[in-house]
C-alpha cells in the first residue's frame, strides 16, 4: 500500500509518500537533504529495497512547499538542522498516532542525515536504528553523544572530505556504531552497483535492530 499524505508541523503540512507491505516488521522514515524530497530516484530505490525486506517506508519532505521554494532560491534552509531535525521529530509523533505501534527506525541523507541524528537524540525512547547516506552526521553537533540508537554511516571510499567529517562523527558517537565505506563510490553513489550496496547495507542494519 502507497499512499500520499501530509504531515501537521505548527500549524502548516509537509508532503510525504508512506508505503506500508503486508506484515511489515518496522517503518523507516526518511529524512532528506541538500535540497533533496521525497522524490529522489536514489532513496526511491533504497526504500524499494527495504520494503522488499519487510519494512515500511515514510518518505517526507522537510520543508513546506512554501520554504522549499524559497530555498531553491536562497539555499538558506537546507543546513537549518534545528528546523528540519523539528520536522523528523513531528513525523515521529505522526508516526507513533498513525503506524499501527510499528517500531521505528530513520534513514538521513546529507543534511538530512544530522537531522535524524538529532531527532533520534531527542526520542531516544522511540528511534530503534538510524541509517546515514552520505551524510553530515557531524552537523548534530552536541546531540551525537546523546544518540541511543545503533547507527550505520554509509559513506562513497571516494567521498573523502565527507569521510572525514563522518569519522568526526563516529568519534563522538556513544551508541553502538558502524561507519562503512563503499569503495570507489563518490558522494551519489552514481557507480555501477554502488547504490545496491547502500542498500544492502542498510536493509542489513535496519533488520538486525528494528
Amino acid at each position: 500500500m502507497r499512499s500520499e499524505i501530509t504531515i501537521p508541523c505548527e500549524g502548516q503540512h509537509t508532503c510525504a509518500t508512506i508505503s506500508v507491505p503486508r506484515h511489515a516488521r518496522g517503518i523507516v522514515l526518511f529524512a532528506h537533504g541538500s535540497g533533496s524530497s521525497r522524490h529522489s530516484p536514489r532513496n526511491r530505490a533504497i526504500a524499494a529495497a527495504l520494503e522488499e525486506g519487510g519494512l515500511a517506508t515514510l518518505l517526507v519532505d522537510l520543508l513546506t512547499p512554501d520554504e522549499d521554494r524559497l530555498d531553491q532560491q536562497t539555499r538558506a534552509l537546507r543546513f537549518d538542522i534545528g528546523l528540519l531535525s523539528a520536522r523528523v521529530i513531528d513525523a515521529i509523533a505522526w508516526l507513533e498516532r498513525e503506524a499501527q505501534n510499528l517500531p521505528i527506525a530513520l534513514f538521513g541523507a546529507s543534511t538530512g542525515a544530522a537531522a535524524a541524528l538529532v531527532a533520534a537524540a531527542d526520542r531516544a525512547d522511540v528511534v530503534r536504528a538510524v541509517v546515514s547516506r552520505g551524510g553530515r552526521p557531524d552537523l548534530a553537533g552536541a546531540a551525537l553523544p546523546e544518540v541511543k540508537a545503533p547507527t550505520l554511516l554509509i559513506v562513497g571510499g571516494a567521498d573523502t572530505e565527507v569521510i572525514t567529517l563522518n569519522r568526526t562523527a563516529h568519534a563522538a558517537l556513544t551508541c553502538e556504531r558502524e561507519l562503512a565505506i563503499v569503495e570507489g563510490a563518490t558522494h551519489l553513489f552514481e557507480e555501477p552497483g554502488a547504490l545496491d550496496e547502500v542498500a544492502r547495507l542498510a536493509r542489513a542494519w535496519f533488520l538486525r535492530f528494528v
